[in-house]
């Protein structure tokens, strides 16, 4: 089984894939905008206006993949209740990753090393999505 997070944003998707792009080495896959879609959207589903918005993106961070979309209805309340966590190779990658993130966001939880983990942190980013960034403890022998 593959679970893929699948996020809704405030009309700012576009902004926070490039974002996350830049801060994680990530790969844009894929990015529709509400006007290339080959139907019609029901009547009343797309606001006027949100034609250039973003239908559906995919991100691949890693082996990983992080869908989302502009939340053309308009009731979006924000990402409440969850965060994405990313493994990072080393405690290098780590802080690079995380001090990338945090630019105009709230640190959490200050990256550092925890009794479960070499380096651990915790933030919200600029974009209001919660973030855990981990290195593995190393195996035991």
């Amino acid at each position: 089984m593959l679970i893929q997070p699948y996020l809704f944003f405030n009309g700012n998707c576009e902004q926070a894939f490039a974002f996350y792009r830049e801060a994680l080495g990530a790969t844009i896959e894929h990015m529709m905008r509400y006007r290339d879609s080959p139907e019609a959207p029901p009547p009343g589903c797309v606001p006027p206006g949100a034609e250039d918005k973003i239908m559906h993106a995919s991100l691949l961070i890693g082996d990983a993949r992080l869908m989302a979309s502009d939340d053309a209805s308009g009731q979006s309340d924000g990402f409440k209740g969850f965060s994405v966590s990313v493994t990072a190779p080393d405690a290098q990658v780590a802080k690079r990753w995380f001090d990338a993130l945090a630019v105009q966001g709230t640190v959490m939880m200050p990256l550092g090393p925890t009794f479960y983990s070499p380096c651990f942190g915790m933030l919200t980013d600029r974009f209001g999505l919660g973030w855990m960034v981990i290195v593995d403890p190393p195996a035991a022998p």
